[in-house]
């Protein structure tokens, strides 16, 4: 399935959920506040099919929840669950290190590169969306590397339970850019083939949020 990146063309609906979502990230929309689709109606410009659309995307990003019967407001993290679920992703992922270490060759290297790098241009070029999809696949391609597959599911499984990177750890553009640097920092310790480093900066990385 294509990504917003590989998508030749937008969607009008895609503009629109990138709009939501500086919105949300800029502070318009604060976490929990309910969202009228008669009011983005009136305020983006869209009608209530695009409307729709663009906060069905965003609620499977978990930047915006769905309430049946009642409609959207923008996610509301719980704090100590969202902690505990990146700790359990901490000792999960650095748990595959040493797979990821072994299995890395350069062509395999190179290609987490290239993740890195679009992750780079979406930040200098792309919408927050674009950035989210770029993230997304770069960790792919990383745990990818890891011999067991069930813990790739579990981490994708835990990442779906806590707040999305748009709502969460990307509050501001100096966050954004210092998940790059993370990104560059481990794709460095890899080549290396330095276990400890890289657990480190994993280690890091998955806890950013919480230093907001």
């Amino acid at each position: 399935m294509d990504t917003i990146m590989d998508a030749p063309l937008k969607k009008p609906w895609m503009d629109l959920a990138d709009a939501i979502a500086r919105d949300v990230r800029s502070g318009v929309f604060a976490p929990g506040m309910w969202l009228k689709q008669i009011d983005l109606e009136q305020r983006y410009g869209y009608g209530r099919p695009d409307v729709r659309r663009a906060l069905d995307y965003l609620a499977q990003k978990r930047l915006v929840q769905h309430v049946p019967n009642r409609g959207y407001h923008v996610f509301l993290p719980d704090g100590d669950q969202t902690a505990h679920i990146l700790e359990l992703r901490v000792i999960l992922e650095m748990a595959a290190v040493d797979s990821i270490v072994a299995r890395a060759t350069p062509a395999a290297i190179e290609r987490i590169r290239d993740r890195a790098r679009q992750f780079d241009e979406a930040i200098l070029n792309g919408t927050i969306l674009d950035q989210y999809e770029a993230n997304l696949a770069f960790h792919r391609e990383l745990l990818g590397l890891c011999s067991n597959p069930e813990l790739l599911s579990l981490v994708t499984e835990l990442r779906g339970r806590t707040s999305s990177a748009l709502a969460g750890q990307w509050s501001t553009r100096a966050r954004v850019e210092q998940s790059s640097r993370e990104h560059h920092a481990m794709i460095g310790a890899l080549s290396d083939r330095d276990v400890a480093r890289l657990k480190k900066i994993i280690a890091l990385h998955i806890r950013q949020p919480q230093q907001v």
